[in-house]
């Protein structure tokens, strides 16, 4: 990664995280540098989803990821236990809000449309007319176990990921909820979509 500080591959492991753990403002200035390279990797690579989006604005979130990266690394300094080198454990957290970053930005300024009734879109990916009278009844009882079998909450969550394809940290944020809850939300409301298929007699060979 080009941006890394070079002065960063001199500083010894156990020096690193001692002083960071000491609060060194010279260690936390060092791993700011080393996160916003990372940071700015990951946001060029990126960049193609944010066409409209300023150079100026892509460094700003760069920037922004590094900050949040660096206090997470901080708080979380106790859980490294030197199984890789510390740099490649730390890249990892600005990697991840650089990502984060990135898709909450394009996402931005599009609508998502938070409907618990939404799962009624299922009946548009019906298959056509050659489609096997099977695989149609299959698709029409999933369609019924997503109204029938899952709260509101889940239909949400599950048709909001999984058919309109937004971001889980994005639906978190418009949600005010977490990745962590709304994964287990979606966890459950498969399990329970497959329990109800199953049940019916519908699952057939289905994933």
């Amino acid at each position: 990664m080009g941006d890394t500080n070079p002065s960063v591959s001199a500083v010894a492991l156990d020096t690193w995280v001692d002083e960071l753990r000491a609060s060194s403002d010279e260690a936390v200035a060092r791993l700011h540098a080393l996160l916003l390279g990372a940071a700015r990797f990951e946001v060029r690579r990126r960049a193609s989803s944010l066409p409209q989006v300023a150079q100026a604005e892509l460094d700003e979130l760069a920037h922004e990821a590094a900050t949040d990266a660096a206090v997470s690394v901080l708080r979380r300094l106790d859980d490294f236990r030197g199984e890789s080198q510390f740099t490649t454990w730390a890249y990892k957290f600005a990697l991840l809000e650089a990502a984060t970053k990135v898709r909450r930005r394009a996402w931005r300024d599009r609508e998502v449309v938070l409907d618990p009734d939404a799962w009624a879109q299922l009946a548009q990916l019906a298959p056509g007319p050659d489609a096997s009278a099977e695989h149609s009844a299959f698709v029409r009882a999933v369609g019924d176990g997503i109204r029938d079998a899952l709260t509101p909450r889940q239909r949400l969550v599950l048709v909001a990921l999984t058919v309109d394809g937004v971001p889980i940290d994005v639906l978190a944020e418009r949600l005010g909820s977490n990745r962590n809850a709304l994964y287990k939300t979606l966890h459950d409301a498969r399990s329970r979509l497959r329990a109800h298929l199953t049940e019916l007699g519908d699952l057939g060979d289905a994933p």
